[in-house]
Formats: structure tokens, sequence, C-alpha cells
């Protein structure tokens, strides 16, 4: 049998299915440019599949939904209701797909939300330091709200680590990287970025219009 090329394969043959974690993760580290997913509470993961060689599907995508990574996010976009904000942590699809694949895996990731959690804002950054502007997002009907401040980044082993990971003892992989940092390891230091483009998503809209009024009080 020849070798299936997902660029031949139209988006109807595509599917999405609720994973777990270890299921993408390796998948993440791979493909996605940070190759990293330390530090993300994950809370929804999905991976997309088109049709394979002798009719086993092959994963081309993933996405990693999480608890927002800063604290006060969830509190910023959802005010009312910080405990249903979540963040699109990771989303990647390899290069061989067709059209509009990120946009078509992100619609159906949304419908499973609405259907199945309580839910009601999704916020996610496009990282211009990447040249991430944000137009899968804009694409998928995500609103652009602005942008962060520029910053700062850890690096550790040549991977991107947030600011915060110096001080958070009560996580051991933030321990190990702070004994390295205090010990003057050359490959843990701080990386100056870009800002990030800033979109959310309002899986509820009658809570936007709650939150648009409660802004305005």
């Amino acid at each position: 049998m020849d070798k299936v090329s997902e660029q031949s394969v139209s988006l109807k043959d595509y599917t999405v299915e609720v994973v777990p974690r270890k299921t993408i993760q390796d998948f993440i580290h791979k493909h996605h440019y940070s190759h990293n997913t330390n530090g993300i509470q994950g809370l929804e993961c999905f991976a997309l599949f088109a049709p394979g060689n002798f009719g086993i599907p092959k994963m081309v995508g993933a996405m990693m939904y999480a608890i927002p990574s800063m604290p006060n996010t969830a509190r910023a976009y959802n005010p009312i209701n910080p405990d249903r904000c979540v963040e699109l942590r990771r989303l990647v699809c390899i290069d061989d797909t067709p059209k509009n694949t990120e946009s078509f895996f992100i619609g159906k990731t949304i419908k499973w939300l609405k259907q199945n959690t309580n839910y009601e804002v999704i916020i996610s950054f496009a990282d211009k330091q990447y040249g991430h502007t944000g137009v899968i997002y804009r694409a998928s009907n995500f609103e652009f709200v602005g942008e962060t401040g520029a910053g700062r980044v850890l690096m550790v082993d040549g991977k991107e680590y947030h600011s915060r990971s110096l001080s958070q003892p009560i996580k051991p992989y933030s321990r190990r990287i702070r004994a390295r940092w205090e010990a003057g390891d050359p490959d843990v230091f701080f990386r100056k970025r870009k800002s990030k483009n800033k979109y959310v998503y309002y899986l509820n809209k009658g809570i936007k219009k709650k939150i648009e009024r409660l802004k305005k009080a």
C-alpha cells in the first residue's frame, strides 16, 4: 500500500479525541516549538488523528488546555467565575496537514468543552518571540484583547521556563532549577523576550455580557 500523505486527505477524514496527557506529551515535546510541558497543570488534552497506512490512524496534532499559567489570569478574564477560566497552553500540528487544520482542531475541541464542561472562558497567548501573532486564533473567532508586557524567560538546558520556576519550592523541578541557579550553572540563565498577543474565547456568551457589565460598573 502506498504511503498516505496528510495533504492528500480531507479534513472530514480527520478525528479529534480526548486523551490522557501521556498520549500527547512526547508528541508535544517533539513538535511544539517549546519542546516542553513542565509546569503545565493540564485539565483537558486532545489528539488529532489522520488516516494512516494500513488503516491505522496517525497522530498529527495535539492540544492541551490547562489551569492558567499566571495566578491572576483567571480572575482578570473571568472575574465572576475564575475557576471556569482555562488556558490553551499547547497547540501543535505537523506541517504535512491540509489548510485550516489548526482552526478545525480548535473548533472541535471548543465544541467538546461546551458540551462536556462548565468552563466559560478560554485565554491563549500568541508568542511573538517565535513569530506567532495569533492568525489561527482569529480564524477560530477568538477576540484579540491586547498584549502582555515584554519580559524575560528562564532558560534551562536550552528549554524555556517561566521566570516563576525559580520560586515554586512546592514543586520538585523548581527546587532542582533553583539549586542549579544558585550554584552558578551556566545552563540556567534569563533571556529577554518579546511581548505576547492575548486572545479570549467565550464559551458562554452570557458570561461575556456579565463580565462587560461588571467592568463598566
